[in-house]
């Protein structure tokens, strides 16, 4: 997962990972069977690396605002704390194969649907709640926070930028405070 984050995907091979674990190629062929097969593997494995840095931690907090603001901060922190060398692995493999049709770009589909489902789904609580506006449209918020989440991870990635998620955090909580009800 961290070779994908850094080189890509297709810079990930058999050859290139058996060499790095020490391990016979023949050996990793005939567990995986095909390079997209390792793809495949590889975006199940980040996939669930990323939904229990971001998700779980945040279905800890009381439904609603405090939930929402919580997946923000957890998608922050895992970019911050470079969970992989190469920032968000979605980030990275979503830019590789948005245009590529094929099994791995539909998986890191899914997976980025399965997200912003999500977050859409904790703003829609927080306007059910009363904690935001009720003219508050959560896929378009959902998009929002993404986009600004997004924005922090390549400023930090591609421009070097170690203030970048300080930033974005900035960004979010202004966007968040700007429909607050509740304090």
């Amino acid at each position: 997962m961290d070779v994908a984050s850094t080189e890509g995907l297709e810079g990930l091979t058999i050859g290139h990972l058996a060499s790095a674990l020490g391990v016979s190629k023949a050996g990793l062929f005939a567990h995986f069977g095909s390079k997209e097969a390792l793809q495949l593997a590889t975006v199940e494995a980040a996939r669930g690396i990323y939904f229990s840095a971001i998700v779980e931690p945040a279905l800890g907090a009381a439904e609603g605002l405090p939930r929402l603001r919580r997946l923000c901060e957890a998608w922050l922190d895992y970019v911050e704390q470079e969970t992989f060398r190469g920032g968000c692995f979605f980030a990275s493999a979503s830019a590789e194969f948005d245009s590529r049709p094929g099994k791995v770009r539909d998986l890191v589909a899914q997976t980025m649907r399965e997200w912003l489902d999500f977050l859409e789904s904790a703003i829609a609580d927080a306007v059910r709640l009363g904690h935001v506006r009720k003219d508050v449209d959560p896929a378009q918020l959902a998009f929002e926070l993404n986009a600004l989440e997004m924005a922090g991870n390549w400023a930090k990635q591609l421009l070097l930028d170690h203030a970048a998620i300080k930033r974005a955090r900035i960004a979010v909580l202004n966007r968040l405070e700007a429909i607050t009800l509740v304090r």
